[in-house]
């Protein structure tokens, strides 16, 4: 038998009694409503339907949806089981350090059975429990946030009951965000439920063993004798005591509040025609037009001005002076001039529920009367508005790019609005119908092939390659393709590698490296600035290091072409941009290749003009350091370091240059100069038993066998907990042979 836990039915019991509170106060002066289901979602995604009944009877039904008979048990579909558990923001903290993430749960959410993975590129993933990662603070007070090391991706678990199957939310943090805020909802599961039907007394029994709940075909008659006794009398009391009773704050009532917010001076225009009214939201600029059409309802106009009176009170409420941000949107009632319009549009259903953008677009549309979880959508905090605007924006650059005679400016604003659209949500993704309600909002679906607009996006990025100054707005949109948060993850959804046209567009990034860079510090300060440009040879480099390889679901593996990516290293160098972190990704780059093809000499040589240029040697080096690191790292960041991770950066890559030496005898010509940097990582992490290691077997290498077995000696002696068994017998193996010349 499946059991709710005791706090999802404490939730659902505190609704349900204040369901029946409200009720009664609500619907007081009506004697009866229309037969019909009502639906409700509540903050914490609990879904629930109330079915007013004919003779004014109602059943309220905590958990509805399908079911399927397996053998000889059933499978209750919760219409929510499904849902997702997890509502992730992104948030931009500049408190918070550039190689953290922040992760705060909303405050009293429940973390049992919640764990959390980092990921970077494709290594694997790291899990933890939440539960294990909160504590108290200082204060003794339960803290729900905690930092983590920052990672490209983090991954949301609901371990859940033993009988479901899990479900990973991934989700992609972009470089300048650095909180994330998570609210868990909690929704009833679908639920495995043994059940007999008996035919002869048309029972439905539920359950197993003692816990058996039977269910009849007609509504079963209360014993007589088991009646409960009625009270005398009833009543209701706000605030009840007695002499003597003692005070405790549990006893404290709150006062009562009015559902209603005050009547305030703001007034909303209602237009006379929906001609007008376009006019007017075209007039507003950064609105969109809610049209209501019921022309079989008689009551279809004291609907539409109970729903005007509420958005002016809400209005006028949320802000003491006007602001154009609260009141996204214009309003109007169809009339009979309007037939024709609706019935070109197939909007003949009655009710109907529009939202229109200025040229009169049919953006969303619901089969639904003026209900409140409609008309809430219209609140300024509703995510309903957001999805609108990334919808707007998507159907005007399907438009665009479709349309023919479209200029060139216009497609690169077209291309650089979707780009600029911000994290994908929940409401990005498509659902079928069996999602959702049949009355909820539909959204307009664009008519645009990916192919046809990646045409069209080659095209613009060739007829700017002879640009005399940089077109900023392209500069843009291109940051964000190349990082796979452009265009086509905005609109198609997808991820993608770098293609010819990518590179192109680097290309174009490279020429006006300097024009770019003396610009975008004034473009980031732009207030509410969408999109922000990093130093650009950082920016290549990450798109370089982290989109040019995918796997597809289907298990394929489709990849950049790799001269093309040694290409755009070397034109960053050619013009001698390249800082720590374009370096970091190019050796990271140039590991992989030495890797794959068993060959370190490219790896080995690029290293030393980055030495030679950066560190020079190891009386210098931390000097070097130091003024390496004051500019190494740029406010859009995908890692950032502090000092003591930017030696060890330094100090583990030194001696992997050294080791790789060690390995292969095709570079036994740098024997002396890797002595050089194997010395220079024990300046930055002294006594480092690795580092020894290497040193040693350089030097012995040199001929300088002595100074070989002392240092292994030190190698041996510094060996600790942390060091790897087998590697530690490697050392003293090492050490042995060097000493009896076997070595």
């Amino acid at each position: 038998m499946y059991f709710l836990n005791r706090l999802a039915m404490q939730n659902y019991w505190s609704f349900l009694l204040l369901f029946l509170f409200l009720s009664v106060s609500s619907f007081a002066q009506q004697e009866t409503l229309k037969s019909k289901s009502y639906y409700s979602l509540d903050d914490s995604g609990r879904r629930m339907k109330l079915n007013l009944l004919d003779n004014n009877k109602f059943e309220l039904v905590l958990s509805y949806g399908d079911y399927e008979v397996i053998n000889d048990s059933l499978l209750f579909k919760n219409k929510d089981g499904d849902k997702s558990v997890f509502e992730v923001q992104y948030i931009k903290n500049a408190k918070i350090k550039r190689d953290k993430i922040k992760v705060s749960f909303e405050e009293d959410s429940s973390l049992y059975g919640i764990y959390i993975g980092t990921q970077n590129g494709t290594d694997s993933i790291h899990y933890q429990k939440v539960s294990d990662l909160t504590a108290y603070d200082s204060n003794g007070d339960f803290s729900e946030s905690f930092e983590m090391n920052r990672a490209q991706y983090f991954y949301f678990v609901n371990e859940g009951f033993d009988y479901e199957t899990r479900k990973i939310f991934k989700y992609e943090i972009p470089n300048a965000i650095t909180e994330l805020k998570v609210k868990v909802n909690y929704v009833l599961p679908n639920i495995p439920i043994k059940g007999y039907l008996d035919n002869k007394k048309n029972e439905l029994s539920i359950g197993e063993y003692d816990n058996i709940t039977v269910f009849y075909s007609d509504e079963p008659i209360v014993d007589s004798d088991k009646s409960i006794i009625p009270p005398l009398e009833t009543k209701q009391v706000l605030s009840w005591t007695y002499p003597g009773k003692e005070e405790t704050d549990g006893d404290a009532v709150a006062p009562e509040e009015s559902a209603d917010l005050p009547a305030t001076d703001f007034k909303i225009k209602i237009a006379k025609s929906l001609p007008e009214a376009l006019q007017q939201t075209k007039t507003d600029g950064n609105k969109f037009l809610a049209v209501y059409s019921d022309p079989k309802n008689a009551e279809a106009q004291a609907e539409f001005d109970n729903l005007i009176e509420k958005q002016q009170r809400y209005i006028g409420y949320i802000s003491s002076t006007y602001e154009p941000q609260y009141d996204p949107f214009n309003f109007y009632l169809t009339s009979k001039e309007d037939e024709s319009w609706l019935k070109k549009n197939k909007m003949t259903d009655s009710p109907v529920l529009m939202v229109l953008d200025e040229k009169g677009t049919i953006l969303a549309w619901a089969k639904s009367n003026l209900s409140p979880d409609k008309t809430d959508k219209f609140m300024y905090y509703d995510s309903f508005n957001s999805k609108l605007k990334r919808t707007y924006l998507k159907n005007n650059f399907a438009q665009t790019v479709n349309t023919k005679n479209s200029k060139d400016v216009e497609l690169v604003q077209a291309f650089y609005d979707v780009s600029a659209l911000g994290p994908l949500g929940d409401y990005d993704y498509e659902y079928s119908e069996e999602d959702g309600n049949k009355d909820d909002f539909k959204f307009v679906k664009f008519d645009l092939d990916q192919k046809k607009a990646r045409q069209v996006w080659k095209k613009v990025i060739e007829t700017h390659q002879n640009d005399i100054s940089p077109d900023m707005v392209l500069v843009q949109a291109i940051l964000q393709e190349i990082k796979s948060v452009g265009y086509t993850k905005q609109v198609y959804l997808k991820d993608k590698v770098l293609d010819e046209v990518d590179f192109k567009a680097i290309d174009y990034l490279i020429k006006h490296y300097d024009a770019i860079d003396a610009k975008r510090r004034a473009f980031n300060e732009q207030e509410n600035a969408p999109i922000q440009i990093g130093n650009l040879s950082t920016e290549i480099s990450n798109a370089l290091q982290n989109s040019t390889s995918i796997y597809n679901n289907d298990g394929s593996y489709i990849k950049s072409d790799q001269r093309k990516i040694k290409e755009a290293y070397e034109k960053i160098m050619s013009i001698d941009k390249g800082n720590f972190q374009f370096y970091s990704n190019y050796f990271n780059y140039l590991a992989d290749i030495a890797e794959k093809t068993n060959d370190n000499t490219v790896y080995i040589q690029e290293f030393e003009k980055y030495f030679d240029k950066y560190l020079v040697n190891k009386d210098s080096m931390v000097q070097n350091l130091d003024q390496l690191f004051d500019n190494a790292f740029d406010s859009n960041s995908l890692h950032y370091y502090d000092w003591k991770e930017f030696k060890e950066y330094h100090s583990n890559l030194c001696n992997e240059i050294s080791w790789s030496v060690v390995l292969d005898s095709k570079n036994q010509s740098y024997i002396k100069k890797a002595i050089n940097w194997s010395e220079c990582s024990l300046v930055l992490n002294k006594n480092n038993p690795y580092y020894l290691d290497t040193l040693a077997q350089l030097y012995y290498k040199d001929g300088q066998k002595n100074k070989a077995i002392s240092t292994q000696t030190l190698a041996v002696k510094y060996i600790n907990e942390d060091v790897e068994e087998q590697t530690a017998t490697d050392i003293r193996e090492t050490l042995s042979k060097m000493q009896n010349g076997t070595y």
